[in-house]
C-alpha cells in the first residue's frame, strides 16, 4: 500500500552494503537513488560534480536546494544514501518531512569495521569483477573500534527516538536481507512503486566472503578485546529519572563581580550566597537572581570574562540535608503534604507534628533510612510522587543546566574554599573573602547518625551520582 512518499533516504554507514542496495533500487522503474548526496567531500559520487543541476557549492550553501531537486526533479521517486558523518544540517529536515520515506540499513558492526579496514588497506571500495579483487587483512584496533561503535549506536538511537516521537516508522533492512529479491520487492511496495524485480542486480560482488577470523591479522587480540565490550550494556546504571530543565531563575550572580552560581539544591547554597554577597560588600538581597533566559544573556554580555560554577555535595550528605530541611520539620521550607504522604503511605516513622525533645538520634536514624529507601524507588520511577529538585541526582540536574549553559566549573564541596578562591582570582578579584562556616543541620548532624547501613542505602539510591562523580564513603 502506498504511503504517498515524495522522496526517500537510506540511513546507512560505510561497508553496510549500501552500494548494493542502491544498485538494486535503481533497477526498479520509478526509483532513482542519487548516491551520497550530502557527503561533505563530494556530491553523489567521488567523480561527479552535480546532482540534477545542483553543484557542490550550491548544496553546501543551502542543502534544502538539493533536497527539493531530488524530491521534484528525479526520474520517479528520488532519494539518496546518508551516513552519520554527512551534512548534519540535513537530519532534521529529513526526519521532520513525513513525506520522505526512511530506510534504515544495518550490519553487524564488527563485520562492517573489518570490511572498512580491508578497504582502507587495499584501496578497493567496490568490486564488479573477481579478476580485479585485491586481497588484504584488517588490523583490529580496540580504541578505534570502540569509537566506531559508539558513533553508530548514538546515531541509530537518535533515529529511533526521533521517529518514535513523531509517530513515524522506517523500513529496516539488514545486510543479510540484501540478497533477497522478495525483500527488495517488499521495499518497493513500501515506497509505493508498482514495479517488481525478478532477480537482483549482480554487478556488484561481495568483496571479502571469508569468515572474519580469516580476514583479521590479529584475530586473537580482537577476540580478547571484544570480550571486554558490554554488548547489552549490562553495567550501565539505569536512569528512570525525569529530565530536568535548566532552571535559569535559580541562578544567582554576584552583585558586581562576573561570577554566576548554578545551585544544586540541598547543597552548600547558604554558604555560597553569603560568600557571593561578601565579594562586593553587599547583602544577599543585592544578588541578581530569578532571571529569565533573556535577562541572563544580558547579564553575560555586560560581564565579559564571566565565570559560572556549581557545587557537588556527597549524595548521603545532600539527601540528609533535604530530609532535615523539607521532611522532618513542619515549619518554613517543609513539604507538609508530601511529609504526610510519606508518613501514611511509605511508613516514614516521623511524629505527626514538629519533632520535640523526645525525638532522638535513634529515631532520626531510622526515619532517614526509610527516606533513603523511598528516594531509591522515587528516582527509579516506582512511586507516584514527583522527583523533587531537592533530592534528584546531581548528574540529572547538571544535564538540565546544559540545555541552556553548562557551568564553567564543577566544584566538590570538600574543595570548596580553595576552588572559590581560584574562581575569584580568575575573575580579577585579588582579595576574595573567606568562605563562611557551614550552617548546622537540624535537628541532628549527619555525623551523629551515619553508619555503614546508611552509606549502603545512599549508594543504592544514588548509583548514578556515585558512578558519574566517583564518590566514595562520606567519611
Amino acid at each position: 500500500m502506498s504511503l504517498n512518499f515524495s522522496s526517500f533516504v537510506i540511513f546507512a554507514e560505510m561497508r553496510t552494503g549500501s552500494n548494493f542496495l542502491e544498485s538494486n533500487l535503481n533497477a526498479f522503474s520509478g526509483i532513482t537513488c542519487h548516491g551520497e548526496a550530502f557527503n561533505p567531500h563530494f556530491i553523489g559520487y567521488p567523480n561527479t560534480s552535480e546532482i540534477l543541476g545542483v553543484d557542490q557549492e550550491t548544496r553546501d550553501n543551502d542543502p534544502r536546494i538539493l533536497l527539493e531537486a531530488i524530491k521534484t526533479q528525479s526520474d520517479g521517486l528520488g532519494g539518496f544514501r546518508y551516513f552519520h558523518d554527512h551534512d548534519p544540517r540535513v537530519v532534521d529536515l529529513l526526519i521532520d518531512d513525513t513525506s520522505c520515506a526512511k530506510i534504515i540499513l544495518t550490519r553487524n558492526p564488527v563485520e562492517s569495521y573489518v570490511s572498512w579496514k580491508i578497504a582502507q588497506a587495499t584501496g578497493q571500495w567496490k568490486l564488479t569483477d573477481m579478476k580485479a579483487h585485491k586481497s588484504g587483512h584488517a588490523v583490529f584496533d580496540e580504541g578505534e573500534f570502540a569509537s566506531h561503535i559508539e558513533d553508530l549506536q548514538k546515531f541509530q538511537l537518535m533515529l529511533l527516538r526521533r521517529l518514535q516521537t513523531q509517530g513515524q516508522t522506517a523500513f529496516y533492512i539488514a545486510y543479510e536481507d540484501l540478497q533477497s529479491v522478495e525483500v527488495m520487492n517488499g521495499l518497493a511496495c513500501y515506497l509505493g512503486v508498482d514495479d517488481r524485480l525478478e532477480a537482483l542486480d549482480k554487478s556488484l560482488k561481495k568483496q571479502n566472503p571469508e569468515p572474519v577470523a580469516a580476514k583479521v591479522s590479529n584475530f586473537d587480540e580482537m577476540q580478547a578485546a571484544l570480550s571486554r565490550f558490554d554488548q547489552f550494556d549490562l553495567t550501565r546504571t539505569p536512569n528512570f529519572e525525569p529530565r530536568r530543565g535548566p532552571v535559569v531563575p535559580s541562578y544567582v550572580a554576584a552583585a558586581k563581580a562576573p561570577l554566576l552560581y548554578l545551585p544544586l539544591r540541598s547543597g552548600p547554597e547558604p554558604q555560597i550566597l553569603d560568600w557571593l554577597a561578601a565579594l562586593d560588600n553587599s547583602e544577599r538581597g543585592d544578588l541578581p537572581s530569578k532571571m529569565n533566559q533573556k535577562q541572563l544573556r544580558q547579564w553575560k554580555r555586560k560581564h565579559p570574562g564571566h565565570r559560572s560554577f556549581t557545587v557537588l555535595r556527597h549524595p548521603v550528605d545532600r539527601a540528609h540535608d533535604a530530609f532535615c530541611r523539607h521532611i522532618v520539620t513542619t515549619g518554613k521550607g517543609s513539604y507538609s503534604q508530601l511529609r504526610a504522604t510519606l508518613i501514611k503511605r511509605y511508613k516514614l516513622p516521623l511524629p505527626d507534628g514538629e519533632p520535640d525533645s523526645s525525638y532522638d538520634e535513634a529515631e532520626h536514624r531510622v526515619a532517614f533510612k526509610a527516606f533513603l529507601t523511598f528516594i531509591k524507588g522515587n528516582l527509579n520511577g516506582q512511586t507516584a510522587i514527583r522527583v523533587d529538585q531537592a533530592w534528584c541526582t546531581q548528574a540529572q540536574a547538571i544535564q538540565g543546566f546544559g540545555e541552556f549553559a553548562l557551568p564553567d566549573r564543577i566544584i566538590r564541596e570538600s574543595d570548596l574554599e580553595l576552588e572559590l578562591q581560584g574562581l575569584a582570582h580568575g575573575a580579577g578579584l585579588s582579595t576574595p573573602p573567606a568562605l563562611p562556616p557551614r550552617r548546622p543541620q537540624k535537628p541532628f548532624e549527619l555525623a551523629a547518625i551515619y553508619d555503614d547501613e546508611i552509606e549502603k542505602l545512599a549508594a543504592d539510591a544514588y548509583q548514578r551520582d556515585y558512578m558519574m562523580f566517583g564518590f566514595d564513603r562520606w567519611r
